[in-house]
């Protein structure tokens, strides 16, 4: 292999020793201004935090924070250094490694540090699998052709760990702010690494240096030996960064097609699921397996069994064709007008004739189909479970195709959860659901998926690589979109918790007034007094102060002390009744100022108020108490909760209510609204006063506001699921299983 490699670098007239130079160029030139952009971010989060509270612990990493900016044009040259030192150790010019620090005992700070760092190699490893897999077989050929041992991806999950860990082993970091940084690299890198690696692959595969995933088992290298990775010392984290063990989860020997034997197994339990439900479609339908576009219909005997299956490469071939073609017959059929399934059947088939296939004389293998109806299921269920209208079902329209390639080369996008097309597809999912571009950057959103399914349509071709690139750059803009949806979060839950507020003072006073009016004779002037301007003041106060406040006491005591006043005047005790109301003067023209009332207005509304208590036999009568106020919203939720009754009687499942009083913010659900249409809500606040859950959509909007009864109703009704949150892709294939189990259940 080695003279092989040797022998294409040759042909393409690039020296490997130089070509090692380019690509630690293009490495060190992408890579290097990650550590200038690490403090921004983390320093406007814990400005963030101070509008919250200020705690000691915060003030210590603000000032952590400005100290490493500080010093960023330190950090940024130390990791220039440390990327460049990779690639002089795959051509064996990196210095050696200092032997004369003293070797001791790792602090539990450093241990912490160091096991960060691991779970991080890890995560970019998980991240960008493919293209890693990819760039470490090419590495590993450009290695050989060097003639010299195999080393490790330059620009690997341990290696871009590693320096980190090193650029940073002498920063003040507290235990708050290390998980921070880690995070804020993490994302910083996910900016860069996508175009990165597919950069690399591109250089290395156009110099001659390709890597066949698929080669025959003969031809291909042992597999490597999985080593426990030793621990680190302090001696081997400052200085051996180039020279850290290779991981193969991270680096080159990544087996992207092993699975554990449970997904086979779970894989597998589909199929046979996914066999009875054809069974069952083609019992029902009375076509064979394979139906013609023209939809004529024959009995499944010897016509079928002499059709050949397709062969692999022909059926990819046509896939390839038809890739850019089918979106509006697709669109149709996720609207609801035929199945999806069907209809890319029809669309392989038209242009299997197109390339001089006979439909008649061929048909799909068993496999083959199951890959066509799982995608087909799978992306009608993606949109019954999530709100993707207009403009969004058509970008998921324009890219069934790519995804039918993908499964017929490819079964682990059914099985490996970090497989690079599925996480496209939440990142689509999750830009999209109910994003109907009200505001530029849900917009900037919808034109940046857009961008990316154009991407993919156009160049996929069996490299994964770029449904990893198109996803890595929508979830960064996903973050910031989080970031947005959590401010439209906090004021949705501070306006629907305002009004509960003022709901729940209302409440108060109008008991506080029951309670000293009720039953009782009172003149005009007083009973009008205490119905309009006092229990006006009183809802302030209980705003401004809260129950039991000193205020509040002394708005409590100026009503008892009218109704006395008023009590006195009827027994005709006038002297006593003029002094003890020119003693409240002040209390009263306070609660007429809360009317917005001035003090010419009060001090007329004061003599007034003589003039009736000066008249004993004046008539007094008990007046009937107004209604109690109720909570009115402004949103969605009348009429969506009309659909469970609307009133106290509710139907609903104790337990189930007992269940959803005991979610937590940040808990997910789905939740069809009064059109029917699903969507993904979450539990963005729960009022402390009412216990109300707030539901909100992935933009932060306010969907719904009800008690844990209420939307254990909306639950028995079939509007609303409360089960645990997975990711879109996750949802689907689940919602498949399910749809395939009843079919088998009831066969």
């Amino acid at each position: 292999m080695s003279i092989h490699s040797l022998d294409n670098a040759r042909v393409h007239g690039v020296e490997p020793a130089r070509l090692v130079d380019e690509l630690k160029r293009i490495a060190v030139e992408q890579l290097a201004a990650v550590p200038g952009g690490l403090c921004r971010p983390i320093e406007e989060q814990l400005q963030d935090k101070l509008q919250l509270g200020f705690s000691s612990a915060q003030r210590r990493d603000l000032m952590s924070v400005l100290a490493l900016r500080q010093r960023n044009a330190t950090h940024v040259m130390r990791f220039r250094e440390l990327i460049g030192r990779s690639f002089d150790d795959f051509l064996g010019r990196a210095m050696p490694a200092r032997s004369d620090i003293p070797l001791g005992l790792v602090s539990e700070g450093e241990l912490e540090f160091h096991l960060a760092g691991q779970r991080l190699a890890e995560e970019i490893g998980r991240r960008y699998q493919q293209p890693l897999e990819l760039l470490g077989l090419r590495f590993e050929a450009l290695s050989r052709a060097l003639g010299a041992p195999a080393s490790t991806n330059p620009v690997g999950a341990v290696r871009l760990a590693g320096a980190f860990l090193r650029t940073y082993h002498d920063a003040d970091l507290s235990d708050t702010l290390q998980p921070m940084l880690f995070r804020q690299y993490e994302q910083e890198l996910s900016k860069v690494l996508g175009d990165l690696y597919a950069r690399l692959n591109s250089q290395l595969a156009a110099s001659g240096f390709h890597a066949d995933l698929r080669r025959n088992a003969e031809d291909a290298p042992p597999p490597p030996v999985v080593r426990p990775v030793p621990p680190v010392s302090q001696a081997a984290l400052h200085d051996s960064v180039p020279h850290l063990p290779p991981q193969p989860a991270a680096n080159a020997g990544i087996n992207v097609f092993r699975v554990s034997a449970e997904a086979r197994v779970h894989h597998q339990r589909l199929r046979d699921q996914l066999h009875s439900w054809r069974e069952a479609s083609r019992a029902q339908s009375g076509h064979r397996a394979n139906p013609n576009p023209s939809g004529q219909q024959s009995s499944q005997g010897a016509a079928a069994d002499v059709r050949r299956s397709i062969r692999p490469e022909e059926l990819l071939s046509v896939a390839a064709l038809v890739q850019r073609d089918g979106a509006r017959r697709f669109d149709a059929a996720l609207s609801g007008d035929g199945g999806l399934c069907l209809a890319i059947r029809e669309q392989l088939l038209e242009g299997a004739r197109s390339l001089g296939l006979d439909p008649e004389q061929a048909c799909l293998s068993e496999h083959d189909e199951d890959s066509v109806d799982l995608v087909g299921l799978m992306f009608e269920s993606l949109l019954d479970t999530h709100a993707l209208i207009g403009q969004a079902r058509k970008l998921f329209a324009r890219l069934v195709m790519s995804y039918v390639r993908v499964a017929l080369t490819d079964e682990n996008l059914f099985v490996r959860a970090d497989h690079p097309a599925r996480r496209l597809l939440d990142a689509l999912t999750l830009s999209c659901e109910s994003n109907e571009g009200a505001s530029p950057q849900d917009r900037e959103l919808l034109q940046h998926a857009a961008a990316a399914v154009s991407r993919v349509v156009a160049e996929y071709n069996e490299d994964l690589a770029i449904f990893d690139l198109a996803a890595s750059e929508l979830q960064d803009l996903l973050q910031q979109q989080r970031r947005r949806a959590e401010v439209v979060e906090r004021r949705s839950a501070e306006t629907v918790h305002g009004r509960e507020r003022l709901l729940q003072a209302r409440l108060q006073a109008a008991a506080a007034l029951a309670q000293r009016v009720s039953a009782r004779p009172l003149s005009p002037v007083i009973a009008q007094f205490l119905e309009d301007h006092w229990q006006h003041h009183y809802v302030q106060m209980l705003l401004r102060d809260g129950q039991g406040s000193e205020r509040c006491n002394q708005v409590l005591a100026l009503a008892d002390e009218l109704v006395g006043i008023d009590e006195a005047a009827a027994r005709a005790d006038g002297g006593r009744v003029a002094e003890r109301v020119l003693r409240l003067h002040a209390g009263l023209v306070e609660c007429l100022s809360s009317s917005g009332l001035d003090d010419q207005v009060a001090n007329e509304w004061m003599a007034s108020l003589a003039r009736a208590l000066g008249f004993p036999d004046a008539r007094r009568v008990v007046r009937p108490l107004s209604a109690m106020p109720q909570l009115a919203d402004d949103g969605d939720d009348t009429r969506l909760l009309q659909v469970v009754g609307g009133h106290a009687a509710l139907d609903y499942d104790p337990a189930v209510a007992e269940r959803l009083a005991a979610v937590g913010p940040g808990s997910w659900m789905r939740l069809a609204d009064e059109n029917g249409e699903e969507g993904s809500v979450k539990v963005a606040w729960i009022s402390p006063l009412t216990s109300r859950l707030l539901l909100v959509n992935r933009r932060g909007v306010r969907k719904l506001v009800a008690s844990p009864q209420q939307l254990a109703a909306l639950v028995k009704a079939g509007k609303l699921m409360d089960e645990a949150a997975d990711l879109p892709f996750d949802q689907a294939m689940r919602h498949v299983r399910h749809r395939l189990s009843e079919v088998a259940a009831a066969a």
